[in-house]
């Protein structure tokens, strides 16, 4: 009954229905036929899988876990050049008052008032303690006397000639430099053999 008019595409009007085009079920048909109507629904998912692929869930899970390790990474570097900066900004403060506790210490010393050097202790102790604070987090200073010039470390302040030292040799440091790790914060003022 309800397919007479399939059937006979004449009686519905002489238009016969494109095949493309998918068949309205009335609620009626699916009363009547409901695994008729399961059936077309399968065949749709079917045709459905067919023509579009599936993602491939592995490979963005995948992509995902590496992006975020990336990110991770990327958090980490930066996290570490941050306080690496942030360091070397605090060091390049200090350094100017380290360097005049050794005046002050070289300036105390070279008087003959106090045979003693009551002066000299105290602020050796605080010279000390501000060096130990400046390794514990990683920054040392170096004294290249007898190294071979380079422009990347030292500050050449003169050059003149010295017997026995070999050109281009640091023959004397004026004032320290400072680093942390490979990056030189400050590099020793020094004077280089020519």
């Amino acid at each position: 009954m309800a397919h007479d008019h399939e059937a006979d595409p004449q009686a519905a009007g002489g238009v016969e229905a494109d095949p493309a085009e998918p068949a309205v079920v009335t609620e009626a048909e699916v009363a009547l036929e409901p695994d008729a109507v399961e059936a077309e629904v399968i065949d749709v998912v079917e045709e459905a899988e067919k023509g579009e692929a599936e993602p491939d869930y592995r490979d963005l899970y995948l992509r995902a876990l590496a992006e975020t390790d990336n990110v991770r990474k990327r958090g980490r570097r930066d996290a570490l050049a941050a306080e690496t900066r942030g360091k070397g900004r605090v060091v390049r403060e200090l350094l100017p008052a380290l360097d005049n506790l050794d005046r002050a210490i070289a300036a105390a010393e070279a008087q003959d008032a106090d045979d003693e050097h009551h002066m000299t202790k105290g602020i050796r102790l605080v010279q000390a303690e501000l060096a130990a604070a400046l390794g514990r987090v990683g920054i040392e200073s170096f004294s290249p006397k007898g190294e071979v010039f380079d422009p990347h470390q030292h500050e050449a302040v003169a050059q003149q000639p010295v017997e026995g030292v070999a050109a281009g040799t640091v023959a004397e440091v004026y004032q320290p430099g400072y680093r942390y790790g490979e990056e030189v914060l400050r590099p020793a003022r020094v004077v280089v053999a020519a």
